[in-house]
Protein backbone atom coordinates (compact mmCIF):
# COMPACT_ATOMS: atom_id res chain seq x y z
CA UNK A 1 0.00 0.00 0.00
CA UNK A 2 2.84 2.39 0.81
CA UNK A 3 4.09 2.15 -2.77
CA UNK A 4 0.98 3.92 -4.02
CA UNK A 5 0.67 7.74 -4.03
CA UNK A 6 -0.94 9.41 -1.04
CA UNK A 7 -4.11 10.12 -3.02
CA UNK A 8 -4.68 6.42 -3.73
CA UNK A 9 -3.99 5.48 -0.11
CA UNK A 10 -6.61 8.00 0.98
CA UNK A 11 -9.15 6.59 -1.48
CA UNK A 12 -8.56 3.11 -0.06
CA UNK A 13 -9.20 4.37 3.46
CA UNK A 14 -12.17 6.29 2.03
CA UNK A 15 -13.68 3.03 0.79
CA UNK A 16 -13.26 1.43 4.20
CA UNK A 17 -15.09 4.40 5.74
CA UNK A 18 -17.78 4.48 3.05
CA UNK A 19 -18.68 0.83 3.53
CA UNK A 20 -18.46 1.05 7.31
CA UNK A 21 -20.77 4.09 7.39
CA UNK A 22 -23.17 2.63 4.85
CA UNK A 23 -23.53 -0.78 6.47
CA UNK A 24 -23.85 0.44 10.03
CA UNK A 25 -27.00 2.31 8.96
CA UNK A 26 -28.74 1.01 5.83
CA UNK A 27 -29.36 -2.64 6.90
CA UNK A 28 -31.31 -1.36 9.92
CA UNK A 29 -33.19 1.47 8.23
CA UNK A 30 -36.29 -0.56 7.35
CA UNK A 31 -36.67 -1.76 10.94
CA UNK A 32 -36.36 1.82 12.21
CA UNK A 33 -38.99 3.10 9.78
CA UNK A 34 -41.44 0.29 10.47
CA UNK A 35 -41.02 -0.35 14.19
CA UNK A 36 -39.67 2.89 15.65
CA UNK A 37 -41.66 5.31 13.47
CA UNK A 38 -44.68 3.05 12.89
CA UNK A 39 -44.76 3.45 9.11
CA UNK A 40 -46.68 1.02 6.96
CA UNK A 41 -44.86 -1.48 4.78
CA UNK A 42 -45.90 0.49 1.69
CA UNK A 43 -44.39 3.74 3.00
CA UNK A 44 -41.22 1.94 4.08
CA UNK A 45 -40.95 0.51 0.57
CA UNK A 46 -41.33 3.98 -0.95
CA UNK A 47 -38.57 5.47 1.22
CA UNK A 48 -36.19 2.61 0.48
CA UNK A 49 -37.08 2.55 -3.20
CA UNK A 50 -36.46 6.28 -3.62
CA UNK A 51 -32.97 5.89 -2.16
CA UNK A 52 -32.16 3.04 -4.50
CA UNK A 53 -33.66 4.70 -7.58
CA UNK A 54 -31.90 8.01 -6.97
CA UNK A 55 -28.59 6.14 -6.91
CA UNK A 56 -28.95 3.48 -9.58
CA UNK A 57 -30.59 5.83 -12.06
CA UNK A 58 -27.94 8.55 -11.76
CA UNK A 59 -24.65 6.66 -12.00
CA UNK A 60 -24.19 7.83 -15.58
CA UNK A 61 -24.61 11.46 -14.50
CA UNK A 62 -22.05 10.95 -11.73
CA UNK A 63 -19.59 9.46 -14.20
CA UNK A 64 -20.03 12.32 -16.65
CA UNK A 65 -19.60 14.84 -13.86
CA UNK A 66 -16.30 13.21 -12.91
CA UNK A 67 -15.09 13.45 -16.50
CA UNK A 68 -16.10 17.06 -17.01
CA UNK A 69 -15.64 18.63 -13.58
CA UNK A 70 -12.83 16.46 -12.23
CA UNK A 71 -13.18 13.36 -10.08
CA UNK A 72 -11.86 15.09 -6.95
CA UNK A 73 -14.69 17.61 -6.67
CA UNK A 74 -17.34 14.99 -7.42
CA UNK A 75 -15.96 12.65 -4.72
CA UNK A 76 -15.98 15.44 -2.14
CA UNK A 77 -19.51 16.51 -3.14
CA UNK A 78 -20.74 12.93 -2.88
CA UNK A 79 -19.35 12.44 0.62
CA UNK A 80 -20.78 15.80 1.72
CA UNK A 81 -24.24 14.90 0.40
CA UNK A 82 -24.09 11.51 2.15
CA UNK A 83 -23.24 13.35 5.40
CA UNK A 84 -26.36 15.50 5.06
CA UNK A 85 -28.55 12.58 4.00
CA UNK A 86 -27.58 10.33 6.89
CA UNK A 87 -27.89 13.27 9.28
CA UNK A 88 -31.48 13.75 8.13
CA UNK A 89 -32.22 10.09 8.82
CA UNK A 90 -31.13 10.74 12.40
CA UNK A 91 -33.01 13.99 12.91
CA UNK A 92 -36.18 13.63 10.85
CA UNK A 93 -39.36 11.68 11.56
CA UNK A 94 -41.65 13.10 8.87
CA UNK A 95 -42.08 11.49 5.47
CA UNK A 96 -40.87 14.58 3.57
CA UNK A 97 -37.61 14.71 5.54
CA UNK A 98 -37.04 10.98 5.15
CA UNK A 99 -37.64 11.16 1.40
CA UNK A 100 -35.16 14.04 1.18
CA UNK A 101 -32.65 11.95 3.14
CA UNK A 102 -33.18 9.04 0.74
CA UNK A 103 -32.68 11.21 -2.34
CA UNK A 104 -29.53 12.87 -0.98
CA UNK A 105 -27.92 9.64 0.21
CA UNK A 106 -28.72 7.92 -3.09
CA UNK A 107 -27.44 10.84 -5.18
CA UNK A 108 -24.26 10.82 -3.11
CA UNK A 109 -23.56 7.22 -4.09
CA UNK A 110 -24.28 8.00 -7.74
CA UNK A 111 -21.65 10.74 -7.59
CA UNK A 112 -18.75 9.15 -5.75
CA UNK A 113 -19.06 5.54 -6.97
CA UNK A 114 -17.90 6.17 -10.56
CA UNK A 115 -15.75 9.17 -9.57
CA UNK A 116 -13.66 7.19 -7.06
CA UNK A 117 -13.02 4.45 -9.58
CA UNK A 118 -12.16 6.91 -12.32
CA UNK A 119 -9.71 8.71 -10.02
CA UNK A 120 -8.17 5.41 -8.92
CA UNK A 121 -7.79 4.18 -12.51
CA UNK A 122 -6.13 7.41 -13.62
CA UNK A 123 -3.74 7.67 -10.67
CA UNK A 124 -2.73 4.00 -10.53
CA UNK A 125 -1.33 3.92 -14.08
CA UNK A 126 -0.07 0.47 -14.99
CA UNK A 127 -0.81 -0.82 -11.48
CA UNK A 128 -4.58 -0.62 -11.84
CA UNK A 129 -5.18 -4.30 -11.03
CA UNK A 130 -3.24 -4.09 -7.76
CA UNK A 131 -4.93 -0.82 -6.82
CA UNK A 132 -8.39 -2.28 -7.39
CA UNK A 133 -7.40 -5.45 -5.53
CA UNK A 134 -6.51 -3.34 -2.48
CA UNK A 135 -9.72 -1.40 -3.03
CA UNK A 136 -11.63 -4.68 -2.78
CA UNK A 137 -9.82 -5.58 0.48
CA UNK A 138 -10.80 -2.29 2.12
CA UNK A 139 -14.37 -2.50 0.79
CA UNK A 140 -14.86 -6.05 2.09
CA UNK A 141 -13.47 -5.13 5.49
CA UNK A 142 -15.84 -2.17 5.76
CA UNK A 143 -18.78 -4.37 4.79
CA UNK A 144 -17.97 -6.59 7.79
CA UNK A 145 -17.15 -3.85 10.31
CA UNK A 146 -20.21 -1.75 9.45
CA UNK A 147 -22.95 -4.20 10.48
CA UNK A 148 -21.06 -5.18 13.64
CA UNK A 149 -20.70 -1.53 14.66
CA UNK A 150 -24.32 -0.85 13.71
CA UNK A 151 -25.57 -3.73 15.84
CA UNK A 152 -23.68 -2.35 18.84
CA UNK A 153 -24.92 1.21 18.32
CA UNK A 154 -28.53 0.03 17.95
CA UNK A 155 -28.36 -1.06 21.57
CA UNK A 156 -28.33 2.67 22.28
CA UNK A 157 -30.57 4.14 19.57
CA UNK A 158 -30.95 4.20 15.78
CA UNK A 159 -30.28 7.93 15.77
CA UNK A 160 -26.88 7.31 17.33
CA UNK A 161 -26.11 4.93 14.45
CA UNK A 162 -27.23 7.49 11.88
CA UNK A 163 -25.24 10.32 13.46
CA UNK A 164 -22.16 8.08 13.67
CA UNK A 165 -22.50 7.23 9.97
CA UNK A 166 -22.93 10.91 9.13
CA UNK A 167 -19.85 11.72 11.21
CA UNK A 168 -17.78 9.16 9.30
CA UNK A 169 -18.76 10.75 5.99
CA UNK A 170 -18.07 14.23 7.36
CA UNK A 171 -14.52 13.17 8.27
CA UNK A 172 -14.06 11.63 4.82
CA UNK A 173 -15.26 14.87 3.20
CA UNK A 174 -12.73 16.97 5.09
CA UNK A 175 -9.87 14.50 4.56
CA UNK A 176 -10.41 14.40 0.81
CA UNK A 177 -10.76 18.16 0.53
CA UNK A 178 -7.40 18.53 2.27
CA UNK A 179 -5.41 15.65 0.79
CA UNK A 180 -6.73 14.79 -2.69
CA UNK A 181 -4.78 16.82 -5.26
CA UNK A 182 -6.75 18.69 -7.88
CA UNK A 183 -6.00 17.87 -11.49
CA UNK A 184 -6.56 19.83 -14.65
CA UNK A 185 -9.55 18.72 -16.66
CA UNK A 186 -9.25 19.10 -20.42
CA UNK A 187 -12.15 20.91 -22.10
CA UNK A 188 -14.75 18.44 -23.35
CA UNK A 189 -14.78 17.90 -27.10
CA UNK A 190 -18.41 16.75 -27.19
CA UNK A 191 -21.63 17.50 -25.37
CA UNK A 192 -22.74 15.26 -22.50
CA UNK A 193 -25.24 13.58 -24.80
CA UNK A 194 -22.50 13.13 -27.37
CA UNK A 195 -20.34 11.38 -24.77
CA UNK A 196 -23.24 9.14 -23.81
CA UNK A 197 -23.88 8.26 -27.44
CA UNK A 198 -20.21 7.37 -27.85
CA UNK A 199 -20.21 5.06 -24.84
CA UNK A 200 -23.58 3.51 -25.67
CA UNK A 201 -22.38 3.03 -29.24
CA UNK A 202 -19.43 0.94 -28.01
CA UNK A 203 -21.11 -2.39 -28.50
CA UNK A 204 -18.07 -4.33 -27.39
CA UNK A 205 -18.22 -2.59 -24.02
CA UNK A 206 -21.97 -3.14 -23.74
CA UNK A 207 -21.50 -6.83 -24.52
CA UNK A 208 -18.85 -7.04 -21.80
CA UNK A 209 -21.08 -5.23 -19.29
CA UNK A 210 -23.93 -7.63 -20.05
CA UNK A 211 -21.60 -10.60 -19.70
CA UNK A 212 -20.75 -9.36 -16.21
CA UNK A 213 -24.40 -9.45 -15.09
CA UNK A 214 -23.76 -12.84 -13.52
CA UNK A 215 -20.95 -11.47 -11.37
CA UNK A 216 -23.16 -8.86 -9.74
CA UNK A 217 -26.04 -11.28 -9.29
CA UNK A 218 -23.79 -13.82 -7.60
CA UNK A 219 -22.10 -11.20 -5.41
CA UNK A 220 -25.53 -10.13 -4.19
CA UNK A 221 -26.11 -13.62 -2.83
CA UNK A 222 -23.52 -12.92 -0.14
CA UNK A 223 -26.32 -10.85 1.39
CA UNK A 224 -29.35 -12.96 0.44
CA UNK A 225 -29.02 -16.63 -0.45
CA UNK A 226 -25.84 -17.63 1.42
CA UNK A 227 -26.80 -16.09 4.80
CA UNK A 228 -30.26 -17.63 4.46
CA UNK A 229 -28.69 -20.99 3.62
CA UNK A 230 -26.36 -20.75 6.62
CA UNK A 231 -29.26 -19.98 8.97
CA UNK A 232 -31.42 -22.80 7.61
CA UNK A 233 -28.60 -25.34 7.66
CA UNK A 234 -27.59 -24.65 11.26
CA UNK A 235 -30.81 -23.35 12.82
CA UNK A 236 -28.76 -20.42 14.20
CA UNK A 237 -29.29 -16.82 13.11
CA UNK A 238 -25.70 -15.94 13.92
CA UNK A 239 -24.44 -18.34 11.25
CA UNK A 240 -25.00 -15.61 8.65
CA UNK A 241 -22.18 -13.64 10.25
CA UNK A 242 -19.78 -16.52 9.62
CA UNK A 243 -20.28 -16.03 5.87
CA UNK A 244 -18.96 -12.46 6.10
CA UNK A 245 -16.22 -13.38 8.55
CA UNK A 246 -14.74 -16.11 6.37
CA UNK A 247 -14.88 -13.82 3.33
CA UNK A 248 -13.15 -10.95 5.09
CA UNK A 249 -10.39 -13.14 6.48
CA UNK A 250 -9.81 -14.76 3.09
CA UNK A 251 -9.80 -11.37 1.39
CA UNK A 252 -7.26 -9.91 3.78
CA UNK A 253 -5.00 -12.95 3.47
CA UNK A 254 -5.25 -13.76 -0.25
CA UNK A 255 -6.47 -10.88 -2.42
CA UNK A 256 -3.12 -9.23 -3.14
CA UNK A 257 -1.33 -12.56 -3.48
CA UNK A 258 -3.87 -13.76 -6.04
CA UNK A 259 -3.82 -10.57 -8.11
CA UNK A 260 -0.02 -10.32 -8.18
CA UNK A 261 0.32 -14.00 -9.11
CA UNK A 262 -2.19 -13.83 -11.97
CA UNK A 263 -1.52 -10.45 -13.55
CA UNK A 264 1.67 -11.67 -15.23
CA UNK A 265 0.25 -15.00 -16.34
CA UNK A 266 -1.84 -15.04 -19.47
CA UNK A 267 -4.61 -12.85 -20.76
CA UNK A 268 -6.82 -10.97 -18.31
CA UNK A 269 -9.95 -12.45 -19.94
CA UNK A 270 -8.80 -15.93 -18.93
CA UNK A 271 -8.78 -14.95 -15.25
CA UNK A 272 -12.03 -13.01 -15.42
CA UNK A 273 -13.73 -16.04 -16.98
CA UNK A 274 -12.09 -18.41 -14.48
CA UNK A 275 -13.16 -16.19 -11.57
CA UNK A 276 -16.75 -16.12 -12.79
CA UNK A 277 -16.77 -19.89 -13.15
CA UNK A 278 -15.34 -20.27 -9.64
CA UNK A 279 -18.04 -17.97 -8.28
CA UNK A 280 -20.67 -20.17 -9.90
CA UNK A 281 -19.14 -23.35 -8.47
CA UNK A 282 -19.42 -21.76 -5.03
CA UNK A 283 -23.15 -22.52 -5.14
CA UNK A 284 -22.63 -26.28 -5.58
CA UNK A 285 -21.56 -27.31 -2.01
CA UNK A 286 -24.59 -25.68 -0.30
CA UNK A 287 -26.90 -27.85 -2.43
CA UNK A 288 -25.82 -30.77 -0.24
CA UNK A 289 -27.62 -29.34 2.78
CA UNK A 290 -30.43 -27.44 1.05
CA UNK A 291 -33.81 -28.57 2.33
CA UNK A 292 -32.53 -30.71 5.21
CA UNK A 293 -34.32 -28.61 7.81
CA UNK A 294 -33.04 -27.61 11.24
CA UNK A 295 -30.35 -29.92 12.68
CA UNK A 296 -31.43 -32.28 15.42
CA UNK A 297 -28.05 -33.55 16.57
CA UNK A 298 -26.87 -30.56 18.57
CA UNK A 299 -23.85 -28.35 18.02
CA UNK A 300 -21.82 -30.96 16.18
CA UNK A 301 -24.55 -31.59 13.64
CA UNK A 302 -25.04 -27.86 13.10
CA UNK A 303 -21.31 -27.31 12.57
CA UNK A 304 -21.18 -30.18 10.06
CA UNK A 305 -24.09 -28.74 8.10
CA UNK A 306 -22.49 -25.31 8.10
CA UNK A 307 -19.35 -26.56 6.35
CA UNK A 308 -20.83 -26.87 2.81
CA UNK A 309 -22.34 -23.38 3.02
CA UNK A 310 -19.11 -21.85 4.31
CA UNK A 311 -17.11 -23.75 1.67
CA UNK A 312 -19.42 -22.30 -0.96
CA UNK A 313 -19.01 -18.80 0.46
CA UNK A 314 -15.22 -19.20 0.37
CA UNK A 315 -15.31 -20.30 -3.27
CA UNK A 316 -17.53 -17.33 -4.12
CA UNK A 317 -15.17 -14.89 -2.40
CA UNK A 318 -12.18 -16.50 -4.14
CA UNK A 319 -13.90 -16.08 -7.50
CA UNK A 320 -14.49 -12.40 -6.76
CA UNK A 321 -10.84 -12.00 -5.77
CA UNK A 322 -9.73 -13.55 -9.05
CA UNK A 323 -12.06 -11.65 -11.38
CA UNK A 324 -12.95 -8.28 -9.91
CA UNK A 325 -9.59 -6.43 -9.98
CA UNK A 326 -9.13 -7.32 -13.65
CA UNK A 327 -12.70 -6.28 -14.49
CA UNK A 328 -12.10 -2.88 -12.92
CA UNK A 329 -8.74 -2.60 -14.68
CA UNK A 330 -10.32 -3.38 -18.03
CA UNK A 331 -13.22 -0.92 -18.01
CA UNK A 332 -11.20 2.27 -18.71
CA UNK A 333 -9.42 0.53 -21.61
CA UNK A 334 -12.60 0.34 -23.69
CA UNK A 335 -12.52 4.01 -24.71
CA UNK A 336 -10.90 7.40 -24.37
CA UNK A 337 -9.28 8.29 -21.07
CA UNK A 338 -11.44 11.44 -20.98
CA UNK A 339 -14.54 9.21 -20.62
CA UNK A 340 -13.30 6.93 -17.85
CA UNK A 341 -15.95 8.13 -15.40
CA UNK A 342 -18.71 7.76 -17.97
CA UNK A 343 -17.69 4.18 -18.69
CA UNK A 344 -17.70 3.33 -14.99
CA UNK A 345 -21.05 5.09 -14.61
CA UNK A 346 -22.71 3.07 -17.37
CA UNK A 347 -21.14 -0.12 -16.04
CA UNK A 348 -22.75 0.48 -12.66
CA UNK A 349 -26.10 1.33 -14.21
CA UNK A 350 -26.00 -2.12 -15.80
CA UNK A 351 -24.90 -3.66 -12.48
CA UNK A 352 -27.81 -2.03 -10.65
CA UNK A 353 -30.31 -3.40 -13.15
CA UNK A 354 -28.59 -6.79 -12.93
CA UNK A 355 -28.80 -6.76 -9.15
CA UNK A 356 -32.53 -6.08 -9.24
CA UNK A 357 -33.35 -8.64 -11.93
CA UNK A 358 -30.99 -11.28 -10.54
CA UNK A 359 -32.35 -10.99 -7.02
CA UNK A 360 -35.87 -11.25 -8.42
CA UNK A 361 -34.98 -14.52 -10.15
CA UNK A 362 -33.21 -15.92 -7.08
CA UNK A 363 -36.06 -14.83 -4.80
CA UNK A 364 -38.57 -16.53 -7.09
CA UNK A 365 -36.43 -19.69 -7.10
CA UNK A 366 -36.25 -19.63 -3.28
CA UNK A 367 -40.04 -19.42 -3.02
CA UNK A 368 -40.63 -22.01 -5.72
CA UNK A 369 -38.09 -24.35 -4.16
CA UNK A 370 -39.74 -24.07 -0.74
CA UNK A 371 -43.18 -24.88 -2.16
CA UNK A 372 -42.07 -27.75 -4.41
CA UNK A 373 -39.41 -29.22 -2.11
CA UNK A 374 -36.70 -28.38 -4.63
CA UNK A 375 -34.63 -26.22 -2.30
CA UNK A 376 -31.62 -26.73 -4.57
CA UNK A 377 -33.30 -24.58 -7.26
CA UNK A 378 -31.93 -21.12 -6.29
CA UNK A 379 -28.43 -22.56 -5.92
CA UNK A 380 -28.70 -24.11 -9.37
CA UNK A 381 -29.85 -20.77 -10.80
CA UNK A 382 -26.76 -19.05 -9.40
CA UNK A 383 -24.52 -21.79 -10.77
CA UNK A 384 -26.10 -21.11 -14.16
CA UNK A 385 -25.46 -17.36 -13.84
CA UNK A 386 -21.78 -18.03 -13.20
CA UNK A 387 -21.29 -20.47 -16.06
CA UNK A 388 -23.14 -18.28 -18.57
CA UNK A 389 -21.16 -15.17 -17.59
CA UNK A 390 -17.87 -17.09 -17.78
CA UNK A 391 -18.81 -18.37 -21.23
CA UNK A 392 -19.79 -14.84 -22.34
CA UNK A 393 -16.42 -13.36 -21.40
CA UNK A 394 -14.65 -16.31 -23.02
CA UNK A 395 -16.65 -15.76 -26.21
CA UNK A 396 -15.69 -12.08 -26.35
CA UNK A 397 -12.06 -13.02 -25.82
CA UNK A 398 -12.13 -15.57 -28.62
CA UNK A 399 -13.59 -12.92 -30.93
CA UNK A 400 -10.62 -10.71 -30.00
CA UNK A 401 -13.07 -8.10 -28.75
CA UNK A 402 -11.44 -7.16 -25.43
CA UNK A 403 -8.60 -4.66 -24.95
CA UNK A 404 -5.18 -6.25 -25.05
CA UNK A 405 -3.69 -4.29 -22.16
CA UNK A 406 -4.96 -1.86 -19.58
CA UNK A 407 -4.80 1.55 -21.17
CA UNK A 408 -5.21 0.29 -24.75
CA UNK A 409 -8.53 1.35 -26.19
CA UNK A 410 -10.45 -1.22 -28.18
CA UNK A 411 -9.77 -0.90 -31.89
CA UNK A 412 -12.86 -0.68 -34.05
CA UNK A 413 -11.95 -3.87 -35.88
CA UNK A 414 -11.13 -5.86 -32.74
CA UNK A 415 -14.23 -8.03 -33.22
CA UNK A 416 -15.12 -9.50 -36.60
CA UNK A 417 -17.71 -7.50 -38.50
CA UNK A 418 -20.26 -10.28 -38.36
CA UNK A 419 -20.06 -10.36 -34.56
CA UNK A 420 -20.03 -6.67 -33.70
CA UNK A 421 -20.65 -3.92 -36.27
CA UNK A 422 -17.61 -1.94 -37.34
CA UNK A 423 -19.05 1.19 -35.80
CA UNK A 424 -19.23 -0.40 -32.35
CA UNK A 425 -16.63 2.09 -31.21
CA UNK A 426 -16.97 5.56 -32.75
CA UNK A 427 -14.07 6.51 -34.98
CA UNK A 428 -13.33 9.59 -32.92
CA UNK A 429 -13.20 7.56 -29.71
CA UNK A 430 -10.10 5.58 -30.58
CA UNK A 431 -7.13 7.00 -32.49
CA UNK A 432 -6.05 5.00 -35.50
CA UNK A 433 -2.80 4.17 -33.80
CA UNK A 434 -4.34 3.24 -30.42
CA UNK A 435 -3.04 -0.32 -30.83
CA UNK A 436 0.04 -0.88 -32.97
CA UNK A 437 -0.50 -3.13 -35.95
CA UNK A 438 1.92 -5.69 -34.61
CA UNK A 439 0.25 -5.81 -31.21
CA UNK A 440 -2.30 -8.54 -30.62
CA UNK A 441 -5.53 -6.97 -29.31
CA UNK A 442 -6.86 -10.19 -27.89
CA UNK A 443 -5.58 -10.08 -24.34
CA UNK A 444 -7.89 -9.06 -21.57
CA UNK A 445 -7.43 -7.92 -18.05
CA UNK A 446 -11.37 -6.84 -11.49
CA UNK A 447 -14.83 -3.52 -6.52
CA UNK A 448 -16.74 -0.13 -3.75
CA UNK A 449 -17.32 -2.46 -3.77
CA UNK A 450 -16.36 -2.83 -4.08
CA UNK A 451 -18.18 -3.27 -1.63
CA UNK A 452 -16.51 -4.44 -3.36
CA UNK A 453 -16.88 -3.64 -4.94
CA UNK A 454 -19.67 -4.57 -4.59
CA UNK A 455 -21.56 -5.05 -6.87
CA UNK A 456 -21.40 -1.32 -6.93
CA UNK A 457 -21.33 -0.79 -3.76
CA UNK A 458 -22.95 0.92 -2.45
CA UNK A 459 -25.22 -0.35 -5.03
CA UNK A 460 -27.33 -2.03 -2.41
CA UNK A 461 -31.03 -1.30 -2.20
CA UNK A 462 -31.72 0.17 1.21
CA UNK A 463 -33.43 -2.87 2.60
CA UNK A 464 -33.36 -4.63 5.94
CA UNK A 465 -30.62 -6.83 4.51
CA UNK A 466 -28.38 -5.30 1.83
CA UNK A 467 -28.26 -6.98 -1.54
CA UNK A 468 -24.78 -6.06 -2.66
CA UNK A 469 -21.62 -4.61 -1.33
CA UNK A 470 -21.09 -0.91 -1.11
CA UNK A 471 -19.18 0.09 -4.26
CA UNK A 472 -17.66 3.35 -3.57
Amino acid sequence: MRRFPLAIRLLLINQLGVNTGFYLLIPYLAVHLGEDLGMSAAVVGIVLGVRNLSQQGLFLIGGSAADRLGARGVIIAGCALRTVGFGLFALGDGLAVLLAASVLSGLAGALFNPAVRAYLAQEAGVRKAEAFALFNVFATTGALVGPLLGSALLLVDFRVSALTAAGIFALLTVAQAVVLPASQVAPAANSVLGDWREVLGNRVFLAFALAMVGMFTMQNQLYLLLPDGARRATGWDGAAGLVFLIGTVANLALQMRITRALKERGHRARWISAGLGLMGLGFVPPMAVAGLGAPSGGLGDAALRALPVLAGALLLYLGVMVAQPFVMELIPAFGRAELTGTYFGLFYVVSGIAAALGNTVVGWAMDAGAHTRTQWLPWACCLGFGLVSAAGVGWLHRLRGLPGHAGDAVPADAVPADAVPADAVPADAVPADAVPADTAPAAAPPADTAPAAAPPADTAPAAAAPTTAEKA
